[in-house]
């Protein structure tokens, strides 16, 4: 799946991911109401009102439908004498308005009012967006359910099952076996579960209002091509919150650049075919340019007196350079020879591990932007494959920062001086330079790591300028 900066759903509380409800696990067996803009009444009426409208109209009649479908829903509101909540009438509007952009890429009439007719504003997704697991729990809390024993024996367990498959998918792609397998197991548990939400319905409610409106007109648009070319059924078109779909969580405009018919059937369908989905992950990851025969990286040992504004995760130095630095292999020996150069990260600060990464890293960085992701994928690549896990410890004591103390963070660095880019409470790269910037002008070690007692000293000093 490709991601902008952030990603998908949950989808259990032992594997997180990119399927379903609370703001911090993946969709697990528990299915919770996916309409929660207006009363429930009013949702059961006004939806069997837009399926009469559908069946009964012609091609080009999705506007009139829409506008029938809000004025029977305001008397429904009237007669029950409950609010109607804006941001309904916004989204409304929005699908009503959008059929001329759609109609405009090549979207047929009837596609349209079948793909949009009948969807609602849904709450689950505006609250699933502010709070993406990969964004929001300490890194050592998500790698520790992402790459579990269960999950690593699980994968061990289709490595067998899909050998066959998945040798011809390295000999084509030149992808490895443990990376697909990894990125099916973070991505859906290995298809345990794939998404419960209405494609369009989560792609309309992001593209209506909000941050990632651009993105998710987009994806809304190749949902629609996808619909169109692939004479798919709008309603079995399952996804998580985000838009993404199928066994390895793929969003609708990165079907249309990479999926292949991987068991030889005429169809590219990444809800039921494991050799579809497994060979389109292989060519989208290859199309990103996955280098065959390179890993991806290594836990390595920094020094005390490191510079840690170096370990920003995007800083290419050759390995010589980074061992002259005292960078050492985890167990402690000299680092691997290695032509190509890596960059050093450290995702939990200059107390957590730190990891060499090379080109292959931030390949797995396209498929999903996340870098806590990424590192989920390439270690549990690792575990299935036999070799080591992580060594080093987390700073397990650090307390996970909430959504008010990140925008906090954020706030305050912006006060003193340091961008850290958008007002979000999304503790990316933006904010994380900004910190270093600012532990480097108070003589702290710049590992760029978002903590409750930073934030003290930040917000202290704030005060005592009076900004």
């Amino acid at each position: 799946m490709r991601q902008p900066p952030t990603c998908q759903p949950r989808k259990t509380p032992d594997f997180p991911g990119f399927s379903g409800g609370s703001p911090h696990v993946m969709a697990g067996p528990m299915r919770p109401p996916q309409h929660r803009g207006t009363p429930r009444l009013v949702r059961a009426a006004a939806t069997v009102m837009s399926a009469l409208l559908v069946v009964a109209a012609l091609p080009g009649d999705a506007v009139a439908h829409r506008t029938h479908h809000r004025h029977h829903a305001r008397h429904a509101h009237h007669a029950l004498n409950l609010p109607v909540d804006p941001r309904d009438i916004a989204f409304d509007h929005f699908v009503t308005d959008f059929r001329a952009t759609a109609l405009a890429q090549g979207i047929s009439p009837t596609v349209y009012a079948t793909a949009m007719s009948g969807i609602h504003r849904n709450s689950q997704v505006e609250t699933l967006n502010q709070e993406q697991p990969e964004f929001v729990r300490p890194i050592w809390s998500y790698l520790d359910s992402a790459t579990s024993p269960l999950r690593v024996a699980a994968g061990q367990r289709q490595a067998i099952e899909q050998a066959a498959n998945l040798t011809t998918l390295e000999s084509k792609f030149g992808v490895p076996r443990e990376i697909l397998l990894s990125v099916w197991g973070n991505e859906t548990n290995y298809g345990a579960n794939i998404g419960t939400f209405n494609l369009f319905e989560a792609l309309a409610t992001l593209a209506y209002d909000g941050a990632r409106t651009d993105f998710a007109k987009h994806e809304l648009i190749a949902a629609l091509q996808l619909v169109q070319q692939e004479h798919l059924d709008p309603k079995d078109m399952r996804s998580s919150w985000a838009g993404a779909f199928g066994q390895l969580q793929m969003l609708p405009s990165t079907f249309l650049k990479s999926a292949v018919d991987g068991d030889g059937d005429g169809k590219r369908d990444l809800w039921h075919s494991i050799p579809d989905a497994l060979a389109s992950a292989a060519s989208e990851l290859a199309s990103d340019g996955w280098q065959k025969n390179a890993g991806w990286g290594y836990e390595v040992r920094l020094p005390p007196d490191f510079p840690y504004e170096l370990a920003d995760g995007e800083m290419l130095k050759p390995i010589a350079e980074w061992t002259q630095l005292g960078v050492r292999a985890a167990d402690g020996t000299a680092l691997p020879a290695n032509a190509e150069p890596g960059s050093i990260y450290i995702p939990a600060g200059r107390r957590g591990p730190g990891f060499m990464t090379f080109a292959n890293f931030k390949v797995v960085l396209k498929y999903n932007n996340a870098v806590s992701y990424a590192l989920a994928v390439c270690v549990l690549g690792d575990l299935i494959a036999g070799r080591a896990g992580i060594q080093g410890s987390w700073p397990r004591e650090e307390q996970p920062l909430s959504r008010d103390e990140r925008l906090a963070f954020q706030s305050a660095l912006a006060k003193l001086g340091f961008d850290p880019g958008k007002i979000d409470g999304v503790l990316g790269r933006g904010v994380k330079a900004a910190l270093r910037q600012y532990q480097r002008a108070h003589g702290m070690p710049a590992d760029g790591f978002p903590t409750l007692g930073l934030l003290g000293l930040i917000l202290t000093e704030v005060a005592q300028k009076r900004l």
